[in-house]
């Protein structure tokens, strides 16, 4: 575990072209069959098999072995037959748009159904999640969540543990949930290797369930602004440091008037989240008035921490899933929305949490990614 890196560059100065620095160092400590900080999770299993896998960020090959033999387990489950969209945004698909509420499309316009987690249950109470890493800055951020005593949940990229895979264990070890958050991120879906596809309507819902997961969502506002700090676009050029800040800033502010909790989206994978985030909105998330209390998803929806991985949870009961979802829990438009936009009434009012299974944001959890 390496040292907090304290050269943060002041707020202003985040921006995409700034001066990078080289990644801190890292050694792997935790040997197998060490047991983490948690009570009830599983120890570290044997080392994971490093090659064999598809390449990193790339779709695995549909007719793979592995994947056929993964299909199985849809055998005898109905999916609601919705056509992908052509790149999981409202504007680029028209049609698929004014059929938003009937797919329960919650990436366009904010649908949600019961068996989606869309916020933590308690008021104040609120779900840090990173997603996209590992990475080589993925260190500087656990040295962060250790000093200030903050647990956090992790949605990693599946490929990209296999090129980190002693940072993940790092990230488990310091009793952060893990959770994954696709194989290759795209919009395509990945099944089994990572569980996901981006964009989240019934036919993903229903495969997730199938196979023993449920989606977990940022939270929304009643007319669908969602609580993405917007780190990411950073890093791609289109905000700059300050811009994210205040976009941070107005998340607290909404999130104070919901009566519950809220689950928020922030990045791991860039130097320039990790330092957003260890420089800047961790500190004001501790020092916001009223105080928030800051959770893992899992722990802030009540769930033992033993029962979000398949090794050890207790209820192995898998859900009945056919073309009959659930009742839309929120209203929303089909259009894309603003992060910022003024508060509401949360997503997650009637949220039904399964135990049998953990989660990712807008994703799905494979609850066992260490096994």
């Amino acid at each position: 575990m390496g040292m907090l890196d304290t050269h943060i560059p002041p707020l202003s100065g985040i921006t995409m072209g700034m001066a990078t620095r080289p990644p801190p160092p890292f050694t792997a400590t935790h040997t197998p069959g060490a047991t983490p900080p948690l009570s009830g999770v599983p120890v570290l299993p044997t080392a994971l098999a490093l090659t064999g896998w598809p390449p990193v960020d790339k779709i695995p090959e549909p007719n793979s072995p592995e994947v056929q033999a993964w299909m199985k387990e849809l055998e005898g489950i109905t999916i609601p037959d919705i056509l992908p969209t052509k790149d999981s945004s409202c504007a680029a698909d028209p049609e698929a748009a004014a059929e938003a509420e009937k797919r329960g499309w919650w990436t366009c316009g904010g649908y949600t159904r019961t068996t989606d987690i869309a916020a933590c249950p308690d008021k104040l109470h609120w779900g840090v999640s990173f997603d996209d890493g590992p990475s080589p800055y993925s260190i500087n951020l656990i040295a962060k969540l250790k000093e200030k005593n903050i647990r956090a949940t992790f949605f990693v990229v599946g490929s990209r543990v296999i090129q980190r895979p002693g940072i993940l264990i790092e990230e488990y070890m310091n009793g952060h949930e893990i959770s994954v958050h696709t194989w290759s991120h795209t919009v395509r879906m990945d099944l089994r290797f990572c569980r996901f596809s981006i964009e989240q309507d019934d036919r993903v819902r229903a495969i997730s369930l199938a196979m023993g997961m449920v989606p977990i969502l940022w939270t929304s506002n009643a007319d669908g602004g969602k609580f993405d700090s917007n780190d990411w676009r950073v890093a791609s050029g289109e905000l700059t440091g300050p811009q994210v800040f205040t976009i941070f800033e107005d998340l607290m502010r909404n999130g104070t008037s919901f009566n519950t909790g809220f689950i928020t989206l922030q990045h791991d994978l860039f130097e320039i989240t990790v330092d957003l985030a260890v420089g800047y909105t961790l500190d004001a998330a501790l020092s916001h008035d009223p105080k928030f209390v800051l959770q893992p998803v899992g722990e802030c929806m009540g769930m033992p921490a033993g029962a979000i991985y398949n090794e050890t949870k207790k209820d192995t009961a898998a859900a009945s899933v056919t073309a009959s979802v659930p009742e839309v829990t929120q209203a929303g438009k089909a259009e894309d929305v603003d992060a910022t936009k003024p508060p509401g009434t949360s997503a997650a009012l009637a949220v039904v949490a399964p135990v049998w299974g953990f989660l990712s944001i807008v994703g799905l959890a494979m609850v066992g990614v260490l096994g």
